[in-house]
């Protein structure tokens, strides 16, 4: 790998152009927000009753992976404050480990993080479903659908992109908020999942394979951070946007799982991908399904939207930085959105849709990308040591402890999925493999166009 390398200056062509920073600080928060929430607190929950049958388990899974996740966020927002530009962890894995280390998390995002559009969009396609009556072929091809509209949206306009994503984040923290009530109302004395047996402890195995799916419910600040250069006043809307929309987050899934909880058992909840959906309707009548299925629908297409504005500014960035072919990261001159960058991802996406099923594509994403988060979070310990005198608007509290804490949870998910899950973690541990030779290629024979 290379030394860390100083900022590229941008020219005037537009694949060197920088978007206007048109975001607010709570614009910033509902970004953080609409993205998070997704498909993850609707379909996670049977994935994570099956993996830890125990009440009390599942909540403090629910806690712990929030709390985690506010730890990254944490660490985040320092480097983000401090280089506030478009391209989030790109950018701060090249200023802290090189062009190298950057290089290799850009090809490993290009080919996992589709992944996270495709199960947006299948999730999605699953709650329609409720109405559409479609068989599996039908679903992956309305995935796919979504996917190819919301792309085609952001990239005629990300404006309209933005605004889509605004409107379904308010309608989805309205309807969690509201059924977090109404359910919890309706509970009354049912004990639900809590039922009166002593709690045990699940196995430490199925316990960390659960981290991974909550952890993809949690997953999102890093896709926020890619929109960083188009945040206005980053040094103190950064922060309050990250920690602010995950706290929110945070409390809403954490209370989400409690009433899910009290209104059913864990068999139940680990017997049907739409638990959440049956809790409604076992309080509130016949009409509440059908209802609870459309705003699902509507809040894992609002994460889609989310992820289809934000994700393509890492190619952007590369591009910039010539760290890429220029075209991945070139703006339309009309729309001014990176719109090759958002075709490939649309196709990888496709094709994902096509060949995985809703659980492998969770695990494929946050499996894949989990290594680098730990990367970036020893990316700030390492940059206070490098850079001492650099300003830091926002300082991260605890720091190596918060750094080497996501180096151990990384290490303790990736293990755990090489035993429990071992062909898709290979899978993963293969395509961040084939990065490294894929950039010593790349430093040799790239255009001479793209060379420095």
């Amino acid at each position: 790998m290379t030394a860390p390398a100083a900022p590229v200056h941008a020219s005037a062509d537009l694949a060197a152009a920088s978007p206007p920073r048109r975001l607010t600080q709570w614009t910033g928060a509902a970004a953080v927000v609409g993205v998070v929430i997704g498909s993850g607190i609707f379909r996670v929950p049977t994935g994570v009753a099956q993996l830890a049958p125990e009440p009390l388990a599942i909540l403090a899974l629910w806690l712990f992976g929030g709390l985690l996740a506010l730890c990254l966020a944490m660490l985040l927002a320092e480097a983000g404050t401090m280089f506030p530009r478009a391209g989030g962890m790109y950018v701060y894995l090249r200023e802290a480990w090189g062009e190298g280390a950057a290089f290799v998390y850009g090809f490993t995002f290009l080919l996992v993080n589709p992944a996270s559009w495709a199960t947006l969009a299948t999730a999605s396609a699953e709650y329609l479903g409720y109405f559409l009556q479609l068989d599996d072929p039908q679903r992956r091809g309305l995935a796919m659908a979504l996917i190819l509209a919301l792309s085609l949206v952001n990239a005629l306009s990300a404006r309209l992109g933005a605004l889509l994503q605004n409107l379904t984040t308010s309608a989805k923290v309205l309807a969690l908020v509201a059924v977090i009530a109404l359910v919890g109302a309706n509970t009354g004395s049912h004990v639900g999942g809590f039922g009166v047996a002593p709690p045990t402890l699940p196995p430490l195995a199925g316990m960390l394979l659960a981290l991974v799916a909550v952890l993809w419910a949690y997953d999102g600040s890093s896709t926020f951070c890619a929109l960083a250069g188009e945040v206005r006043d980053p040094q103190r809307a950064i922060p309050r946007a990250l920690l602010g929309g995950l706290g929110l987050v945070t409390l809403i899934y954490v209370a989400m799982n409690a009433v899910l909880l009290l209104a059913l058992p864990v068999e139940r909840i680990a017997a049907t991908p739409l638990a959440l959906t049956e809790a409604v309707g076992d309080s509130l009548g016949s009409a509440a399904p059908a209802l609870i299925a459309a705003l699902v629908a509507i809040a894992t297409l609002g994460s889609l939207a989310g992820c289809v504005l934000a994700d393509p500014r890492v190619f952007f960035a590369m591009g910039r930085d010539r760290n890429f072919v220029a075209r991945a990261g070139r703006l339309h001159p009309a729309t001014l959105t990176p719109v090759n960058a958002i075709a490939l991802h649309a196709l990888i996406a496709c094709l994902y849709v096509s060949v995985r099923s809703f659980e492998q594509l969770a695990a494929t994403f946050v499996l894949g990308l989990v290594p680098f988060y730990a990367l970036a979070a020893a990316g700030v310990w390492r940059l206070r040591r490098l850079r001492p005198d650099q300003p830091r608007p926002f300082r991260a509290p605890w720091v190596p402890a918060l750094a080497l804490l996501w180096i151990v949870v990384a290490a303790l998910l990736v293990g755990n999925a090489l035993l429990e899950t071992p062909r898709i973690a290979l899978v993963n541990v293969v395509i961040t493999a084939l990065g490294v030779p894929a950039w010593f290629a790349w430093r040799r024979f790239r255009p001479a166009e793209n060379s420095r």
